[in-house]
């Protein structure tokens, strides 16, 4: 095929467009990928004798197009652009117009556009360009693949592609079967009305798309023998490997960066609402994944990933599979939290904090201000604590732990058998990726450095590669900033701990009775949520922080930029999220000190103690108001509003730079390329893991403190699906297909956190709560065997006389009537010989804490091991497939050749008959299918792929 421009005259081939706004004007070829770019014409032209540098431009209404037809004019527009840059050599006296630095830019840019659109014509594509009718706008390039280059790109890229041969799927037989029968007719209504295979049990067998093996292949029609999704993948390869000089651009990706083109994206399948067109993919997709009305289906997921690609079909099907997975652990979280309800009343501690006989007069929770108080008074918070802090909750952590093994082993089974069916099987990475436009300028700046430093053989420097010493500056940079970052978050955290305790302090001197005595609440609600603000603020910098120091670390390829990206943004705000929730469950309590030698943060402000039903219902309350608030405003409300306001945003820039001019051919009803263009860009899957991963550390890492945290994700998730999907479906322009055998390093990631998990849930149990001193008290010091009495063993006593001169309350009622005040630790007594030291029952406790920790991590970590010993990777089914494939591809392949040679040898036999006649054109003949049989496979393949029809 010979691709030529067509100076198109014709008003009316620069007015017609295609009627579905997915073909070129021709309604013929179909458009597997546009490239969108701004021009701006020069203010003042070239006369065109003077040698124009835009002779292709034609006249105002002329479109540019690359017809792939052959004729007799193709040269024409070479020649005039040739003989305009001779004329500017030959004549020096023709008139030369100075052009401004705007201009002389965009006249670059210009001549960059038209040199890559000529090695992309080279390459075989064929292209179809808008007439730049205004002085200056948004135009198109239209990119057409014909068959030539699919099949050639397909045969490089190892696409595997379905063969004449189907196989019957052997399905498990016996219980198995019939529990699986009777699942399918239960979930029939909530299966999504999607085409599917008409025989299930059918499989095409797959293998790499080959020209000489072209005979294997179930083509029924060239254009549709490849879906949308790989032509334009095809498309984007050629585009990435196509450069425009050969030093200076190396593919789209730099011509983007240099703003020589705006946008390069495969097309969507036409719009996803209105009844009037056909009933196409995207529309599909739409009305059964991407609504909220559908949330009770399940996903369409060989749709999506048709749709798609595999990389992204892989996200929706892990957050599918990971959606499902919290209803169990929702269900057990509610019977968590359902038991402390109920056993609420029959809590003997509890009862004995909120009992007004036994007056516990506690120590002042202040110096000067605060007076001696009852401890039935925070009876309140003590009943709130046990809905969180009982037995079950020891149970839940463990079946947590177990839940998260569980759901992992799941996943690489799932992950394995759509390995299997979307033949992903013996995917290998790619030989070479290609390297990242910042990584190969930063290349050529080394070598146009080297250059002037020395004269280098020019082997030798093709072969040039960046290295340590060149990354050290973003290695420094990287290192120094994430530890800043890391800082600034504790930074943050101590801010936070400093307001409480002024703010707690301020409300202390306050004479308002209700105020006084709500405190601790007030303190507690403000400072969550002025640490939920400071961690969605910070949440925003660490992303953008970590993109940009991953760009100044240059890695080579898009995988290594992604894989370091991830890294950075998990790291930076893993941190975030979680500091001020670490803080609460380990260490605030810690470092109070006791009376008459307390810990003084600032002169005068002492560090905050926990409430004196433990600091485990404050760590709730801070888990769920942090999760919750993320979940809600930046999952969802970011999630839906930033999005809008882009689009919003670049439609009035847009308007802006474009002058309101009569633009003559401008067609009335937009294309798909100028709808496709007003969407947001994709920037890649990493921003929809995070949110999620982050999630599942609220889930996993802090359940026992919080059972309900399963339901609460559970919620957000059945929206989060649909929100992702109508984000994909109608809101982003359709992302480049990129196939991906597995999710990648987020898999390490989920189980790093499964196993971290693991130990802070012993430490939360061990040291947050009170199960460990309950449980010793119960069994070692309980007159009965009972409770009773544990409120009272917690607490230490302090003789009053010994408090610190100018710490005594101030202008207390019932100061002389107080000899001793309780505070809750394990001392010695005031009348002890070793008074106000650690007592024996202090040492016995944290013991058994360290005990139980050990404990609870060896015997969780060995269920875990258990269960993933117990559930094989690959299902045995699709193991037994896998097998079954190998044999039926070669049984397959042998068929097939031995069937070609008893062709040829039909052909032999026939000619040998003719040959006995002497024509001489019939021993020729003969000869060649002689040395056929002679040659190799190979060979016979390459005979065949010349005589497909026969």
């Amino acid at each position: 095929i010979i691709n030529n421009y067509l100076d198109g005259t014709q008003q009316g081939a620069a007015d017609k467009a295609s009627p579905s706004g997915m073909h070129f004007r021709d309604s013929k070829r179909k458009v597997d990928y546009v490239l969108a770019y701004h021009y701006r014409k020069h203010l003042s032209r070239h006369p065109p004798g003077a040698g124009s540098p835009e002779p292709t431009h034609g006249s105002a209404s002329s479109a540019l197009v690359l017809n792939g037809a052959s004729g007799k004019g193709h040269k024409e527009p070479t020649q005039r652009q040739d003989g305009g840059q001779r004329a500017l050599q030959e004549h020096p006296g023709a008139e030369v117009i100075e052009l401004s630095p705007l201009d002389a830019l965009e006249e670059k840019k210009r001549l960059q556009r038209e040199e890559y659109e000529r090695s992309l014509v080279e390459a075989g594509l064929e292209i179809e360009k808008d007439p730049e009718n205004k002085s200056q706008g948004l135009s198109f390039v239209r990119i057409h693949a014909p068959w030539q280059v699919l099949s050639r790109e397909a045969e490089l890229l190892k696409i595997k592609m379905p063969t004449k041969k189907m196989y019957e799927i052997t399905e498990e037989g016996g219980i198995l079967k019939t529990l699986n029968e009777i699942w399918c007719k239960l979930t029939e209504p909530l299966q999504p009305q999607v085409p599917q295979q008409q025989n299930t049990n059918m499989k095409n067998l797959s293998y790499p798309f080959s020209r000489e093996k072209i005979y294997l292949y179930n083509i029924k029609d060239k254009d549709t023998f490849f879906d949308n999704a790989t032509r334009s993948r095809i498309v984007r390869e050629i585009l990435k490997r196509t450069s425009a000089k050969a030093r200076n651009s190396m593919g789209i990706g730099t011509l983007i960066a240099n703003n020589v083109y705006d946008a390069a994206y495969p097309l969507h399948d036409g719009e996803y609402e209105g009844q009037k067109d056909d009933m196409n993919e995207r529309k599909l997709l739409y009305r059964e994944w991407a609504r909220y009305g559908v949330f009770y289906k399940f996903q369409p997921i060989d749709l999506i990933r048709k749709y798609f690609g595999e990389k992204i079909g892989l996200y929706f099907a892990w957050l599918g599979l990971y959606t499902e997975f919290l209803i169990p652990s929702s269900v057990v979280g509610i019977i968590v939290f359902l038991y402390g309800c109920i056993t609420i009343e029959s809590d003997i501690p509890s009862k004995e904090m909120c009992d007004q006989r036994n007056a516990f007069t506690m120590c002042p929770l202040c110096d000067k201000f605060c007076d001696y108080w009852n401890l039935s008074s925070a009876c309140a918070t003590a009943r709130a604590s046990h809905l969180f802090d009982n037995p079950a909750t020891v149970f839940f952590s463990i079946f947590m732990a177990l839940w998260a093994t569980m759901f992992l082993e799941q996943w690489k089974r799932l992950q394995m058998r759509l390995g299997y069916f979307w033949d992903l099987t013996g995917l290998e990475e790619e030989e070479e990726e290609h390297p990242r436009p910042e990584y190969e300028t930063k290349l050529l700046q080394k070598k146009l450095k080297n250059k002037n430093v020395t004269t280098e053989n020019s082997n030798e420097d093709e072969k040039e590669k960046l290295t340590w010493s060149d990354r050290i500056p973003g290695y420094a940079a990287n290192f120094g900033l994430i530890l800043f970052m890391i800082m600034l978050t504790f930074s943050a955290v101590f801010g936070v701990i400093v307001y409480r305790i002024t703010t707690a302090a301020a409300l202390s001197f306050s004479t308002n009775e209700t105020t006084k005595s709500n405190v601790r609440v007030t303190v507690t609600a403000t400072a969550v949520i002025i640490n939920l603000v400071v961690i969605l603020i910070l949440d925003e910098i660490y992303g953008a922080v970590a993109k940009w120091l991953t760009e100044i670390e240059v890695p080579k390829t898009e995988k290594t930029f992604e894989e370091r990206l991830i890294l950075k943004a998990f790291l930076l705000k893993f941190v975030n999220s979680y500091a001020p929730i670490f803080y609460v469950a380990f260490f605030k309590g810690r470092f109070v000190g006791r009376p008459g030698h307390y810990v003084y943060v600032f002169d005068g402000y002492r560090m905050e103690e926990c409430a004196p039903g433990g600091c485990l219902m404050e760590l709730c309350i801070q888990l769920s108001i942090i999760m919750l608030g993320k979940q809600l405003i930046q999952n969802n409300l970011f999630e839906i509003g930033i999005p809008k306001l882009k689009k919003l945003f670049r439609k009035l820039k847009d308007e802006r730079a474009e002058p309101k001019e009569m633009d003559t051919n401008q067609s009335k009803v937009p294309q798909q390329w100028d709808l496709d263009y007003s969407l947001e860009p994709f920037t890649g899957l990493t921003p929809e893991y995070m949110e999620m991963i982050i999630q599942f550390g609220f889930v996993t890492l802090f359940v026992a403190s919080f059972p309900l945290a399963p339901l609460f994700a559970l919620l957000n998730n059945i929206i989060e699906v649909r929100l992702d999907a109508k984000k994909f479906v109608t809101e982003l322009r359709r992302p480049d297909t990129v196939r991906a055998k597995d999710i990648g390093i987020w898999y390490n990631i989920l189980s790093g956190i499964g196993k971290l998990s693991v130990i802070i849930n012993a430490f939360v149990i061990a040291v947050t709560s009170d199960f460990i001193p309950r449980l010793m008290y119960q069994y070692a010091y309980s007159q009965n065997g009972t409770m009773h009495g544990f409120i009272n063993h917690t607490l230490s006593y302090f003789n009053v006389s010994h408090l610190k001169a100018g710490t005594q309350p101030e202008n207390s009622p019932f100061a002389q009537d107080v000899l001793f005040c309780r505070f809750k630790d394990y001392r010695e007594p005031p009348w002890s010989q070793n008074q106000y030291e650690f007592s024996k029952q202090y040492w016995a406790v944290l013991s058994a804490r360290l005990a139980f920790v050990i404990l609870f991590q060896n015997l969780v970590m060995f269920l875990s091991v258990l269960v993933d010993w117990m559930i094989p990777d690959i299902p045995k089914d699709i193991s037994e497939q896998m097998k079954k494939e190998k044999t039926v591809l070669v049984d397959f392949f042998l068929k097939e050749e031995h069937e070609k040679l008893k062709l040829i040898e039909s052909f032999i036999s026939r000619d040998k008959e003719k040959d006995k006649n002497g024509t001489k054109g019939e021993r020729i003949r003969a000869a060649s299918f002689s040395q056929f049989n002679r040659s190799q496979k190979g060979s016979f393949a390459s005979f065949s792929s010349k005589h497909t029809e026969v």
